[in-house]
């Protein structure tokens, strides 16, 4: 690898004795991947925040000890558990230190305790064509193919150290030849498929993820005034499917335009999705049946934007819960505290509707009510949760999860 005068002050220690480790660490990684140099980052997204053991807190305090502290911008993605309601825990006990010990050492080494899954809902955005290290996968393919920057896919360990430097190895996506498309998908659009809107975005993610594995795909078909949120759930659907880390869809993300060119040069291999495929996913990730128990509905995988707080508040308006029935909605802090302090959301508060902050129902079990299946309109949930949980989970629209709530058994479809 060919290093920058940057690159040898931090393996020197010029910038402390932590830089130069993580440096160390990045020059394997890039050696590794083929890196012909580094490059320099605006900012950094952590995921191995999260407590997985005792190795998560040895990697952090080590950086910490040597006096470490990030060099651009940093966040932390959701922890293990919401130390702000503890209560509601219903994993090990011990689960509750420990994160907090992880996190602690996190923000000793300058990181900002965001603990969100989706930091770009409540912060300065990468520009298009900014170079940025983001783990955590809905985050890597929506920083990638929404906003248009650049981050390659970094996972524990390797993201922090990047945020100790500054500096990534010019590697995998943050390379122009690794964004072109690989191949071209044609989906239906919403009238064809036949699906509600918030099942189509969902299940057009999840089917992509799984017929184009890991590759980068330029979908036709998209509707062109699709949300933020209906794309942050088509991204997150196909990671979950097929470690989706960069989509471009004709007419609707930024690179798109620069896509279809580098398309026209060489002949791309064509994937045709049906209206018949959109719907054995939903089939398969909705194995509840109509009548079913109902435990609890969890949304806000990936973390709830305010839009969708204050459609699901009309949704609810008028509306209670069965007995026995819990709704979780997990977000970030500062989303949660912006719903919790305004009365236009006094429909989400009669409903008695919990909000998850600082980690996912999908990974913290909070769910008490051991009898009935858990719903939601995520599939990213429904992909995880049954493994993660060992619960029955059913994706649908929100508003059949709601009615089902309301009458704590599935509801028939509309």
């Amino acid at each position: 690898m060919e290093l920058e005068p940057i690159d040898r002050a931090l393996l020197d220690g010029d910038h402390g004795a932590a830089a130069a480790r993580a440096m160390a660490m990045l020059v394997r990684y890039g050696e590794a991947g083929g890196a012909p140099r580094f490059v320099s980052i605006e900012s950094a997204h952590i995921d191995g925040c999260l407590y997985h053991g005792p190795s998560s807190i040895d990697f952090a305090r080590r950086f910490a000890d040597l006096g470490g502290r990030v060099r651009v911008p940093t966040t932390l993605n959701v922890a293990a558990v919401d130390v702000v309601h503890p209560g509601w825990h219903c994993g090990p006990p011990e689960l509750i230190d420990a994160q907090r010990e992880l996190t602690d050492l996190h923000e000793r080494l300058g990181c900002v305790a965001t603990l969100t899954c989706a930091p770009y809902q409540r912060m300065v955005r990468p520009r298009p064509g900014e170079h940025v290290a983001w783990a955590e996968s809905n985050a890597i393919v929506f920083v990638n193919s929404v906003l248009g920057a650049r981050t390659d896919r970094y996972g524990d360990f390797t993201d922090l150290c990047a945020a100790l430097t500054g500096r990534v190895p010019l590697a995998g996506l943050h390379r122009d030849e690794n964004r072109r498309p690989r191949c071209m998908v044609a989906v239906p659009g919403l009238e064809a498929a036949g699906l509600p809107r918030d099942l189509y975005f969902a299940a057009v993610g999840y089917v992509i993820g799984q017929r184009a594995p890991g590759q980068v795909p330029l979908v036709r078909g998209v509707p062109v005034d699709a949300t933020e949120d209906e794309l942050k759930a088509l991204g997150a659907a196909g990671a979950s499917s097929g470690s989706l880390a960069l989509f471009h869809a004709e007419g609707v993300t930024p690179e798109a335009q620069w896509a279809a060119e580098q398309a026209a040069r060489a002949p791309l291999a064509e994937i045709a999705i049906q209206a018949a495929d959109l719907h054995d996913a939903v089939s398969r990730l909705c194995p509840v049946v109509e009548g079913e128990a109902v435990a609890a509905v969890c949304l806000g995988t990936p973390h709830y934007s305010l839009d969708e707080f204050r459609i699901l508040n009309a949704v609810l308006d008028g509306r209670g819960p069965a007995e026995g029935v819990a709704l979780y909605v997990s977000t970030s802090r500062e989303i949660a505290a912006a719903v919790e302090h305004d009365p236009a959301f006094a429909p989400l508060r009669r409903f008695d509707a919990r909000i998850v902050v600082d980690t996912c129902t999908y990974l913290a079990p909070v769910v008490r009510n051991t009898q009935g299946a858990i719903l939601t309109t995520s599939a990213k949930y429904a992909h995880y949760g049954p493994g993660n949980l060992q619960r029955r989970v059913g994706l649908m629209t929100l508003e059949r999860c709601i009615r089902s709530a309301a009458l704590g058994r599935v509801a028939p479809p509309c």
